[in-house]
């Protein structure tokens, strides 16, 4: 079963990164990880740092996708941006953090998700 996930995790990201690339956001890094944990995907989108998180599910069996990104989800994401600001001396610039839910092939994009 981890198999399945981990492929529909996989796919559901590469749908995401196509929706934001549509969208006119500049894809910085995938997957990215530090000593603080991973984020998804880190890109820019009109001016801002936006860390995303993507959540693929095939049903809503067990609620909406977003629904899965919890407190202490979004505590690490936050962490994640500090980090990764000081690493890239990004000091200055907004962050934003917003959730990509993907739902078999529909995509619902959650800007300013937390």
């Amino acid at each position: 079963m981890k198999i399945f996930n981990r492929a529909k995790g996989i796919q559901g990201e590469q749908l995401a990164l196509k929706y934001l690339s549509r969208h006119k956001f500049k894809i910085l890094e995938k997957n990215y990880t530090c000593p603080v944990g991973e984020a998804d995907i880190i890109a820019i989108n009109n001016g801002m740092l936006v860390l995303i998180e993507v959540k693929s599910r095939s049903t809503l069996e067990f609620g909406r996708p977003a629904e899965a990104v919890d407190s202490v989800k979004q505590r690490k994401l936050q962490n994640i941006a500090l980090f990764y600001q000081k690493k890239k001396h990004l000091f200055n610039m907004p962050v934003r953090f917003d959730v990509v839910e993907v739902l078999g092939t529909e995509i619902n994009h959650i800007e300013n998700a937390f």
